[in-house]
This record gives structure tokens, sequence and C-alpha cells, in this order.
């Protein structure tokens, strides 16, 4: 008897031989990992630990190269930073006006994480909120601060 094939809906192949019926599973096609909102979290964490303690390459390791980062005001630096060496840029002219930023809160959903922080640039301090989104990989797409810009306003001056 010449052994006959069926493939059902379900991905399993079917076999009839000699009688004998083989029932095989055809191998799932596998979808690329989506990170979820807690590994996103995670890695938010970790990015501003770095920053905090100077390690900008760490900072970096999860941010992809297409990333687009908002800066919102009527400032020197408003607008878009588009690419990782712009965005190194930007943290540097931060940096030089004593820019620090200490996360309390980090509330993640999907591929969003909002960190509600408390930052300091030139010695004075405002609450801020920073809302990243990730793509499907983990790696930081999106970044846009939601706050007074008063304080770039003032430290950045056009």
């Amino acid at each position: 008897m010449t052994p006959a094939a069926a493939i059902n809906g379900d991905d399993r192949v079917c076999v009839q031989t000699e009688g004998l019926i083989l029932v095989v599973r055809a191998p799932l096609q596998r979808k690329a990992k989506t990170m979820s909102s807690q590994e996103n979290k995670q890695t938010a964490q970790a990015a501003y630990a770095a920053f905090s303690n100077g390690d900008a390459e760490g900072a970096m390791r999860n941010i992809d190269d297409s990333i687009v980062w908002t800066v919102r005001g009527d400032n020197a630096l408003t607008g878009q930073h588009k690419g990782k060496q712009e965005v190194g840029e930007l943290w540097g002219q931060f940096l030089g006006k004593g820019f620090r930023t200490m996360p309390h809160d980090f509330i993640a959903d999907g591929d969003r994480v909002i960190v509600l922080t408390t930052v300091t640039i030139d010695g004075q301090s405002a609450e801020s909120a920073d809302v990243l989104t990730y793509n499907p990989a983990g790696k930081l797409v999106a970044f846009d601060t939601i706050s007074d810009p008063s304080l770039a306003n003032q430290a950045f001056a056009r």
C-alpha cells in the first residue's frame, strides 16, 4: 500500500500506511519573542541606574538605533533628536548643566513604561514623567518627557 498523507487545519500531518495511521505535529513557525511589560520595566530601571552612575554605554545598551527623543518646551534643545549619536550629544548638553534624574516610580503597560522622576537642572528640581516606548525586541524607540518645561527653558534659553 502506498502511504497517503493529509495536512489538517491544526498543523498535523496524518500518514496512513499498511493499516497504521501516524499523526505527526508539524513544526510551528516561531514568532519573534515580544518583550513583556515587566521586562521593559526592568530594562528601563537598568538604564536609569546606569545613567545615574555615569555609565552612558550601559544606559544606551537597549536603545534602538532609530530612537526618537523628544524635548518639549521653548529652548535651544526643543525638538526631536534622532539616533543614538544625537541622543548622546543631548545627554552631554544636559550633563553640562548639572542634570540629574531620580526615578521613584516605574509603571509598565505593554510596550510603554512611564517613569515618574525628580529632575534637577542647574540646582533647581521639579517632578517629571518620562514616557518610554519599546519595540517588540525590547529596544527603546521613543522617549518623551511630560513636564513643566520651565527648568529646561531657563537652563537652555534660546
